[in-house]
């Protein structure tokens, strides 16, 4: 499943915040620098939808707060049924 997520740094804990059609707003505990949001969102990620977290992978915009990430290790009903539990 592809995601778009937009991601809000430097928050107090990880929280998915909202979702705007496709789009997440994903709050992570990490400074936008050295990579550290990517690597804590992408375990954050792998846990919200109870996959491993090589299953997830950033696969556009790991430099901005717009990211396209790529989720796998589960069925795609399984994945639209998480997305779908977001309010």
């Amino acid at each position: 499943m592809i995601v778009k997520v937009r991601v809000i740094p430097n928050a107090g804990d990880n929280e998915v915040v909202s979702r705007i059609g496709s789009v997440l707003r994903v709050k992570v505990a990490a400074p936008s620098v050295d990579e550290k949001a990517n690597l804590v969102l992408k375990r954050y990620l792998s846990e919200f939808f109870e996959v491993a977290p090589r299953t997830v992978n950033i696969i556009r915009g790991a430099k901005g707060r717009e990211k396209t990430v790529e989720i796998s290790g589960r069925t795609e009903e399984d994945l639209k049924h998480v997305m779908e539990s977001i309010p």
